[in-house]
């Protein structure tokens, strides 16, 4: 082959490579007016579009009509109720077999959570007087405090019953609008305000001498309506069985008309009265007869044996309903919880007053376990919420061990605010002896509690066996947490309490 020849095959392959790169576009013209190849274009019919029409009337008759379509209805039919009446019959055997719900107890405001007292305004929240206690709402709502029992703050001259005047507040405490501001905020919290009353609280008789009795009562009962009327939630009075015993007919109205706005839907006013008397007997025999909303008494008292206290504890709530039953260690005349109990039986009291069967009642500071120095109104310590540095190792202790009663006393209340079986559940003792008490906290299906302590110095071994109580418990709350571990489980059979030391064990209910 020529060179020439060899040439021209060559440019022969050149153009066929160019023309298979090039596109495909069969039918066109390019603008040079040259074809161009390229992919060719197939035009695929389209598909007849098919309609689904379904049956006509004439042909679903004739269809319905057959025996077989009427048997398929007919069996379709028959297990469509039958499955209906088998699960309507499923639904009742359920609510047969379920256990029914215990009805809740009718309960007031006053059994909701604990109450609080503040004897002196000026020394729980300063020289502001009124002004400084709205400033501490926040903190008693933190508590989940429901009643604050204020005062007394009326004026009066110490057993002068001539001076007593019950419409008009100490000058120290503010005016009597600032009183209605603070009755209103207060509200807004989901705290209740009662007023002390107690005509002759600096005097050495609650209600002067008996010749005085009937006078000063007819002067609180022309005073009441005007603290209703600002806004109050209902009034305490210390030494009340001098009153009811001595003028019976004037207490009568003046608890008629504190307790006049008894309808449905409202918010009911209290009655609560206070008696130093340490009696289950007695205490029961003044419930009974003064008709008083809650009672506050001496029942539990330092220095009494477990079993004397386990006893009276028992007799008043067999005869009485909880309702009416208030549980306090320390007053305005006897001091705080801590100084009548000292610093290391602060909690295990805390534990005890928020388990008992009532309302627990407490004066300010003992949350912090406040001690009395020389004067029956010590002034509040208030620690910061944000923690600080504190180079001097014993006010820090302080501070740490104040936070600590403050934590212990914020956990036991929301603890019974939230459990039926501690808000108003049953009572049942376990166990009591001469330094340690026992009982069961129980309400219908809800979790139980069992509440144990011992105040004696040595340690105590408490059996505590039953048919309602299980092998063992979980402890919930504990005033020695490094010993009794929260959330650690007990054996109930042989239960070991340290001298001073409280427990709260719970476990769930069986059916």
């Amino acid at each position: 082959m020529s060179k020439d020849s060899a040439v021209d095959m060559k440019d022969v392959e050149l153009n066929e490579l160019d023309l298979e790169k090039q596109p495909m576009t069969a039918g066109e013209v390019g603008s040079g007016g040259t074809e161009k190849n390229g992919c060719v274009k197939v035009k695929v019919p389209e598909e007849a579009d098919v309609k689904f029409t379904g049956l006509s009337k004439e042909e679903l008759m004739k269809v319905a009509g057959t025996p077989g379509w009427v048997r398929t209805r007919w069996v379709l039919l028959v297990l469509f109720w039958l499955g209906w009446l088998g699960m309507l019959a499923g639904a009742i055997v359920i609510i047969i077999q379920a256990p029914r719900c215990k009805p809740l107890p009718k309960m007031d405001w006053w059994n909701e959570g604990p109450i609080y007292q503040v004897w002196d305004v000026e020394a729980y929240a300063g020289a502001a007087g009124l002004a400084g206690l709205e400033e501490k709402l926040d903190s008693l709502s933190q508590l989940k405090v429901k009643g604050l029992v204020l005062g007394p703050l009326h004026t009066v001259q110490a057993d002068q019953p001539e001076t007593l005047d019950f419409k008009s507040l100490a000058p120290e405490m503010g005016t009597e609008q600032q009183f209605e501001n603070f009755v209103g905020k207060a509200h807004k919290k989901g705290i209740s305000v009662v007023l002390d009353v107690t005509p002759n609280y600096s005097g050495n008789k609650p209600w002067f001498n008996a010749d005085d009795v009937a006078g000063t009562a007819e002067k609180l009962k022309e005073a009441i309506p005007y603290w209703i009327q600002v806004g109050v939630d209902g009034i305490q009075v210390a030494g009340f069985e001098q009153v009811v015993s001595e003028a019976p007919a004037m207490w009568e109205n003046v608890k008629e008309i504190v307790q006049a706005n008894r309808t449905e839907g409202e918010k009911s006013r209290a009655v609560i009265g206070v008696t130093e008397n340490t009696s289950a007997i007695d205490v029961a025999a003044l419930l009974e007869g003064s008709g008083v909303d809650l009672l506050l008494s001496g029942v539990l008292k330092p220095g009494q044996a477990g079993s004397v206290r386990a006893e009276a504890i028992q007799q008043l709530y067999g005869s009485h309903n909880q309702t009416s039953l208030g549980w306090s260690l320390g007053s305005r005349t006897e001091g705080h919880l801590a100084s009548l109990v000292g610093s290391k039986l602060v909690r295990l009291y805390q534990l005890l007053l928020f388990t008992l069967p009532g309302t627990p009642v407490f004066s300010y500071g003992d949350e912090i376990g406040l001690v009395g120095q020389n004067t029956p109104y010590p002034k509040m310590l208030w620690d910061p919420a944000e923690p600080v540095e504190e180079k001097n190792e014993t006010l820090k202790s302080e501070r740490e061990q104040r936070l600590s009663f403050r934590s212990f006393f914020k956990t036991l209340s929301d603890l019974r605010g939230k459990e039926r079986s501690l808000l108003h559940g049953d009572f049942l003792p376990l166990h009591n002896d001469t330094t340690s008490l026992a009982f069961l906290r129980q309400w219908d299906q809800s979790e139980r509690f069992i509440a144990a302590v011992n105040w004696g110095t040595g340690p105590a071994t408490l059996r505590l066996v039953s048919s309602d109580l299980p092998a063992e418990a979980t402890v919930k709350l504990s005033t020695d947490p490094d010993k009794l571990v929260p959330e650690s489980s007990v054996n109930l059979d042989q239960l070991v309490l340290e001298g001073q030391q409280g427990v709260l064990l719970q476990f769930p209910f069986a059916a």
